[in-house]
């Protein structure tokens, strides 16, 4: 698979230039794509993006509000789209540091092109001291597009993106908006909503746990928000999480048997694990399993993996089976020694299953499917 890295390259420099020219007939194409092309092939993909940014600061004119215009005016064209436009949300975050409000407008404008979720964080990151106001104030909002910068751009753990220390700390101001949107009717905006209330609950779990209950209460149809945003905290098994979603954590649930083949396997290979529940009463059960693998110095605390949530039927026994492939990822490298796999059911450990894996730590590997 492709680098995104790859996708800013001599074509993109071209295209950009080409959507610019169009805009702003000054525009020092030449001068661009030498400043834009420097060393490129040496940069990381965020040091391509500041490689586009300062090229832009050097190009576009010194005023930003003339320069914000030559952006909107750009926006005109179909063309002017996806991975080109990112390097101008940086732009943007650069120079239109000293006029918010002006800055605030492009970023709207860019974001259904290719989110604005970045650079909007360094406005309420630095200008205006977390102010939950900047993304409110980006004007109206009819496109889902703006209405999703809204919450992703006040995440405070967004994945590849700066962290938003006050919110980490106090997440109560971003709750506001949170209010305003996960009752949103378009789903892309939900799901943003969602996530943004999972980043909350690693740090404020029982704050999330509060606003999911009424959330429920004043829309029990958005059912789908709370269970993503609870996700983190269900995997953690915490009780009052699981109630909220219809499990519960004390339910008499056992785990009859659990095997795993091959009980010593090599670095790439898969484990197969099956195992049988039988629950006295009725029992809605949400089902994961919990991989504690070898670290440098020892087992590790256990990642959970989602299984399925089924309802198990009163005195029956339910087989279920999985297979987990023990291969290095990007986040993680596996390491020979004795592993374990637990199963977990509403949050609680029912037993579990150790093996080996034998062999050299060796480097390469490719991502598995964890399906």
């Amino acid at each position: 698979m492709a680098d995104f890295k790859d996708e800013f390259n001599a074509l993109t420099i071209d295209s950009l230039a080409t959507e610019l020219s169009r805009s702003w007939a000054e525009f020092p194409t030449s001068r661009w794509r030498v400043l834009a092309s420097a060393r490129l092939d040496e940069l990381r993909l965020s040091e391509r993006i500041e490689l586009f940014a300062d090229a832009l600061v050097t190009c576009l004119p010194d005023d930003f509000g003339e320069a914000a215009q030559i952006i909107e005016r750009a926006l005109c064209s179909p063309a002017f789209t996806g991975w080109m436009t990112m390097p101008v949300g940086t732009y943007v975050a650069k120079t239109g540091i000293d006029q918010p409000e002006r800055a605030l407008a492009v970023l709207a404008a860019l974001t259904p092109r290719f989110s604005s979720e970045g650079p909007i964080r360094v406005f309420i990151g630095n200008v205006l001291r977390a102010d939950v106001s900047v993304p409110a104030r980006v004007g109206p909002r009819p496109d889902e597009h703006v209405r999703r910068l809204v919450s992703e751009g006040t995440r405070p753990r967004l994945p590849w993106a700066r962290q938003l220390r006050a919110f980490i700390i106090d997440p109560t101001p971003t709750i506001a908006l949170l209010d305003l949107l996960y009752d949103d009717q378009s789903p892309y905006v939900r799901r943003s909503v969602a996530n943004h209330l999972n980043d909350i609950s690693k740090d404020h779990p029982e704050l999330v746990v509060n606003v999911a209950r009424r959330w429920l209460s004043a829309s029990p149809q958005r059912v789908d928000v709370v269970r993503h945003g609870l996700r983190t905290l269900i995997k953690r098994g915490e009780p009052t999480a699981l109630e909220i979603l219809g499990f519960a954590h004390d339910s008499t649930v056992r785990l009859v048997d659990l095997v795993c083949k091959p009980a010593a396997l090599e670095i790439g290979d898969v484990a197969t694990f099956r195992f049988t529940l039988e629950a006295d009463v009725e029992t809605r059960a949400a089902i994961d399993y919990v991989v504690h693998y070898q670290g440098a110095s020892g087992l590790k605390a256990g990642k959970v993996f989602k299984l399925t949530t089924r309802t198990l039927a009163a005195g029956h026994l339910t087989a279920f089976e999985r297979r987990h492939r023990f291969g290095h990822v990007s986040i993680r490298r596996i390491h020979p020694g004795p592993h374990r796999i637990d199963v977990q059911v509403n949050g609680r450990v029912l037993g579990g299953v150790d093996l080996t894996i034998e062999g050299p730590l060796c480097s390469g590997g490719e991502p598995f499917d964890q399906g």
